[in-house]
């Protein structure tokens, strides 16, 4: 806890930073300025949605199951307001690829409900409220409202920005915007081959656990209880490296629409930061939760990098 507490600060000392010293340098339109507002009235009504909702249903994934849907609506809104250039769409459709394949694997877990408040759970929000920290009600309602509802509201915001870098530039659809476009896909390829070796994986093991044996007696690798295959017997989180790794190549977006006028850096890169900063902290929540799961676990860590396929399990 005292970890993920130290990189909410970071955070926060990442955001004050960029903002006081990037973005004094840079001048946004009226146009830009008028979209920033539209997008962030909708970041705002998310976050008091999810709070409100999610305090009432004590249902905590109100913002899970709007994680995939809101860049969506925020990079078309920006394509559109923005004049439809061809670095503008190319940039709203790989959000909405993404977008679609992290509401699908959403959706096969349970998350979604016709009654759209209900649905699963994130489990790993049930184990954060067993926490001593956590007992109180008002405490919870403050974790749920500062970091849940409006900095996961934020961040998600935060990622689509450089759109707005790419709205009213001058510079033509070149070399950088076509790197970015295919190692972002190479990025969303990897999350969906991961996320199907993983759903493949845990639906077998939930399969042969229904037959009645015990964890330990199943064939390998199921006996593990965490998944080491395909992908997975490489890199610890390779859902988490491509990612990571989509959006922060879409920030090059905003490099190629504007790399004379305002360099490699720029403000727009905070969601980038804060998206890989995020996940540091949820992986490491998740794999303390295996740990205390699975035996083999510890060894797995030891063999196989968190993010970089640079060793092999088995």
């Amino acid at each position: 806890m005292k970890k993920n507490l130290s990189l909410i600060i970071a955070s926060i000392v990442i955001i004050v930073g960029i903002v006081f010293g990037i973005l004094s340098g840079f001048e946004m339109t009226k146009l830009q300025k008028e979209i920033l507002k539209v997008v962030s009235i909708v970041a705002l009504a998310s976050a008091l949605y999810c709070f409100i909702v999610g305090e009432i249903t004590r249902n905590t994934s109100q913002m899970d199951k709007l994680w995939s849907v809101l860049p969506i609506a925020y990079t078309w809104i920006i394509a559109i307001k923005g004049g439809l250039s061809l670095r503008l769409i190319i940039f709203a459709v790989i959000v909405s690829l993404w977008g679609i394949r992290l509401t699908m694997n959403f959706a096969r877990k349970g998350a979604y409900s016709i009654k759209f408040w209900q649905g699963k759970e994130d489990y790993r929000w049930e184990i954060l409220r067993q926490k001593k920290i956590f007992q109180s009600k008002i405490v919870w309602a403050i974790f749920d409202l500062l970091f849940i509802s409006i900095y996961q509201n934020l961040i998600v915001l935060a990622i689509t920005l450089p759109a707005i870098m790419c709205v009213g530039e001058t510079a033509k659809f070149g070399a950088i915007d076509i790197i970015v476009t295919i190692v972002a896909l190479l990025f969303l390829t990897l999350e969906t081959v991961a996320d199907e070796y993983q759903w493949k994986f845990h639906q077998t093991k939930k399969k042969l656990l229904s037959e009645g044996k015990p964890l330990s007696e199943l064939p390998s690798p199921y006996n593990k209880g965490f998944n080491t295959t395909g992908i997975w017997n490489f890199c610890r989180h390779p859902n988490y490296l491509g990612e990571q790794g989509i959006w922060f190549t879409l920030y090059f977006f905003s490099v190629g629409a504007g790399a004379v006028k305002y360099g490699i850096f720029n403000w727009t890169i905070i969601g980038s930061l804060l998206l890989i900063m995020i996940f540091m902290g949820s992986s490491r929540l998740g794999e303390a939760i295996s740990v205390s799961k699975y035996p083999e676990y510890k060894e797995y860590q030891k063999k196989v990098c968190r993010y970089l396929p640079l060793h092999k399990y088995n």
